[in-house]
């Protein structure tokens, strides 16, 4: 026992060491053998323990890797981290007790299959629900190695998934054979297919690293940092005006005057300016009249949006107008762009944040909204848009995509404001709430994950945490300190291709939810006849 314990410890830890800024994302290669040796035992030993055995196991290992790589959500919210670490276990640790089940009634071969099968579907269900929590994709943890994963242009993070799982059955089941016959005979084939299956994505990163690239239209972006506190000065401490002028003078201070592009964090305004009359805020009335004094520049930023409604018009979202309870509107975590050629435009942040934004299939989760966690700013229910949208503006070339903070970590998604024309992304963010944690690190390398998936340049702000420049290699050419005002001056080029990810999306998970489909129907049908047979 004590045994099987210290082996889910191990793997635990080789899981957590993939999210950590070391840039140790190969201990994946081997974080399941551990839990593969406890399954073997139980597998081998099905007339002594039950299969809830290895649900046992596999829970301690997946806690200790939900522990070690989350636990900075705790910062923010007590209930929300420990709900986190709970919960997204509990599915893991399902997902492989469903494996050693199959496995010990079917074979190994079918239980294997299952494994890769229902770990990918799994983690595409879990990309595009409403209940989602990402975070350890098992692609993500290769973040921090963008020299092995330069072909995500091509798979996204469920390639890396993909890649984890195969290596990780595939060594097993040739450490087993080395172990049990003292040699590779016969195991000829098989290894050469497995140093294929862990080599060539590696030989395949390197040429994509170092192929030649065409020159391309560049723009210059000046990138602020306010680091305001977001506990003690952003939702309360000054007002949002005091806050845009802090702001200016940053970039008066300190920025490219020459710029395309100024970009402020996530919120930077949160006066809930109405989207109906914008110019009627004292907020955005200054920003025109700074934009004014910059005639060549745009400006992206964060804001706290409201739109009010006509008479009898409503939303799933919309909250009762106070001043006359006929009419509703909508709250939005908004991305602005503004400029002196061009109207205002308005994109809404999406893909929201359970818990603090959103509640989950309102119709089922109704009862909890008055539990809906306060971080200040935009909370409860927020009010979202079906499809992205991109900023164009008529001053040059450049059209931005305007991901919001958490949106960032789901490639599908962004490669949609791809789709929609945008040939630089744009990041705005707040990471402040988990203070000096692993947590704003871990969400600025996943930025690097979106570079290469869409071959797009990166401009990145946060209120706090870390501003960045990022290449379409997932380089971070330029990047702030942690909890320090500044401003990020520098290039970026602009770029039309069209990956196949891009093209595509997450196909890998399309595919295994397929066959994941047909594997649990053969399933079925086998337990049919075993019922009408059980003599077969």
């Amino acid at each position: 026992m004590i045994k099987r314990i210290a082996l889910a410890s191990v793997s635990g830890v080789l899981f957590s060491l993939a999210w950590t800024s070391w840039g140790l994302g190969w201990s994946l290669w081997f974080a399941f053998i551990p839990l593969f040796y406890i399954e073997d035992f139980f597998d081998r030993n099905k007339g002594q323990y039950t299969s809830i055995q290895m649900f046992y196991y596999s829970y301690l290992g997946f806690f200790i890797w939900n522990s070690i790589s989350t636990w900075w959500v705790s910062n923010s919210t007590l209930g929300g981290g420990i709900a986190a670490v709970v919960l997204n276990t509990l599915f893991y640790a399902i997902l492989f007790w469903f494996f050693h089940i199959i496995k010990r009634k079917m074979g190994k071969h079918t239980g294997y299959s299952a494994l890769l099968l229902f770990w990918l579907a799994f983690e595409r269900l879990y990309l595009n629900g409403e209940i989602s929590w990402t975070w350890l994709v098992l692609g993500n943890g290769f973040a921090n190695n963008i020299g092995l994963i330069q072909w995500y242009e091509f798979t996204g993070t469920l390639g890396g998934s993909l890649w984890v799982l195969l290596i990780n059955i595939m060594l097993f089941q040739w450490i087993q054979h080395l172990l049990k016959y003292k040699t590779l005979y016969g195991q000829y084939i098989f290894s050469l297919l497995f140093a294929i299956v862990w080599l060539a994505p590696i030989l395949l990163s390197n040429y994509l690293y170092h192929r030649n690239e065409e020159e391309t239209e560049s723009i210059r972006v000046s990138i602020i940092q306010p680091n305001i506190d977001p506990y003690n000065e952003k939702f309360g401490g000054s007002s949002s005006y005091e806050q845009l002028k802090k702001m200016i003078q940053l970039f008066e201070d300190q920025g490219n005057k020459d710029a395309d592009f100024i970009i402020l964090p996530e919120t930077a305004i949160d006066d809930g300016i109405f989207e109906n009359d914008f110019m009627q805020f004292r907020t955005i009335a200054t920003i025109d009249a700074w934009m004014q004094k910059h005639p060549k520049t745009s400006i992206i930023l964060g804001a706290t949006t409201r739109y009010l409604y006509p008479e009898g018009i409503t939303t799933p979202t919309a909250r009762i107008w106070p001043v006359d309870t006929s009419l509703r509107y909508d709250l939005f975590n908004t991305a602005l762009q503004i400029n002196n050629n061009d109207s205002v435009q308005v994109y809404h942040k999406s893909k929201l944040v359970i818990g603090v934004e959103m509640t989950p299939y309102p119709a089922f989760f109704k009862l909890f909204e008055d539990f809906i966690i306060n971080l200040g700013g935009t909370t409860g229910n927020l009010g979202s848009q079906a499809e992205r949208s991109v900023f164009y503006n008529s001053k040059n070339n450049a059209i931005a995509a305007p991901v919001i903070c958490y949106e960032s970590i789901y490639g599908e998604f962004v490669t949609e404001y791809v789709q929609k024309g945008a040939n630089f992304i744009s990041i705005i963010t707040n990471d402040g709430w988990w203070g000096d944690t692993p947590g704003y690190r871990q969400h600025l390398s996943f930025a690097k994950l979106r570079a290469i998936e869409t071959r797009r340049w990166i401009a990145r702000s946060a209120n706090t945490g870390v501003s960045a420049i990022i290449n379409d290699k997932g380089e971070i050419l330029k990047s702030t300190n942690y909890w320090v005002p500044d401003v990020l001056n520098g290039d970026l080029k602009l770029n039309n291709r069209i990956t196949y990810f891009v093209k595509n999306g997450d196909f890998i998970g399309r595919i295994a939810q397929f066959f994941s489909l047909l594997l649990l129907l053969s399933l079925f049908i086998a337990w049919i006849r075993n019922r009408k047979n059980p003599s077969v």
